[in-house]
């Protein structure tokens, strides 16, 4: 038997993919939490094969789950859902040792295929969702960039950025101005919206 965890918010999602999962003869769901913040206590307290994380819940995304899951060493594999197609997304999660990755709209029976595929060492990708990302090409921005663009996203004033990485306010501005340019936006407001839509910040 496979032993699936489920982290998904939608508990109507979440309920219906687990009993579906449940109909296969190989398959077992031993644990479903509601937040990204729960998985590794679920991790640790259920012992999963697979973990499958929507990549959008409140308390941490599955990305960022997926990243913490890595950095502590957990034995799962784990497979993204999701419903977006953006390709910075795929690429985190590949960088994260993501091995599958599924759209959210999927068939129950292509989630289990992917499902044991990365149980047994392989990678399940989506070809729609690869196909966005490659189309797309590669994150233009640089890691400052990014770190930028997320601190001006959540709010963040230029005077505060400069204060908390250590930089002076013309340089942020700079950093601001070389990612509009990047991304073609007029304003750091839309490169924010642009590099959040892409799934780069």
């Amino acid at each position: 038997m496979i032993r699936i965890l489920l982290a998904d918010d939608e508990h109507l999602i979440r309920g219906a993919v687990a009993a579906l999962l449940g109909l296969e003869p190989d398959l077992e769901v031993v644990a479903e939490v509601g937040r990204g913040d729960e998985v590794a206590a679920a991790v640790a307290a259920h012992a999963p094969d697979v973990a499958v994380l929507d990549i959008d819940m409140p308390g941490a995304d599955g990305l960022t789950v997926a990243e913490g899951l890595a950095a502590a060493g957990a034995r799962c594999s784990v497979c993204i859902l999701t419903s977006f197609g953006r390709p910075g997304y795929l690429r985190r999660a590949m960088a994260a040792g993501v091995r599958g990755f599924v759209a959210k709209d999927a068939p129950t029976q292509e989630l289990a295929a992917a499902i044991r595929k990365v149980h047994d060492g392989g990678r399940y990708l989506d070809a729609e969702l690869a196909a966005t990302a490659m189309a797309a090409g590669d994150n233009p921005l640089t890691g400052r960039e990014r770190e930028i663009l997320r601190l001006t996203g959540a709010g963040t004033e230029t005077a505060r950025i400069a204060t908390l990485l250590h930089l002076s306010e013309g340089t942020v501005r700079n950093y601001l101005s070389t990612a509009m340019t990047k991304l073609g936006e007029p304003s750091r407001f839309a490169a924010v919206r642009a590099a959040q839509e892409m799934g780069w910040i």
